[in-house]
Parts: C-alpha cells; sequence; structure tokens
C-alpha cells in the first residue's frame, strides 16, 4: 500500500485523502449504532490517512 502511495501526486493523494476520511466517517457512524462488524476497518483507514498526509508533506 505504501508503494502505491509513493507513486501518486499530489492531487491524487488529497483525493485519497477525501475519500479516507469520508469512509471514516461512515465507519465510526456504523460503530457508534453498533453495525460495523469489523472494528479494525478504523484502524486500517486512520493508517491510509497517515501514510497520505505523511506523503503531502514530503511532497
Amino acid at each position: 500500500m505504501l508503494m502505491e502511495l509513493k507513486n501518486k501526486t499530489k492531487t491524487e493523494l488529497h483525493r485519497i485523502l477525501a475519500e479516507s476520511r469520508d469512509k471514516l466517517r461512515d465507519l465510526r457512524f456504523k460503530d457508534s449504532d453498533k453495525q460495523l462488524k469489523n472494528v479494525r476497518e478504523i484502524r486500517k483507514i486512520r493508517q491510509v490517512i497517515a501514510r497520505a498526509l505523511t506523503l503531502l508533506n514530503i511532497k
């Protein structure tokens, strides 16, 4: 996943960041309603967001 993100442009990283934040918001709503079966997804999405932000700061 990290290698895939490293090859992205700034615009693509911004798009991935926005999509990941939307998905994280949806997962948190599902978690609060007890509809989320796999809570580990929240952690994975947070890691993607952190990686994208790190790469944006580097570029």
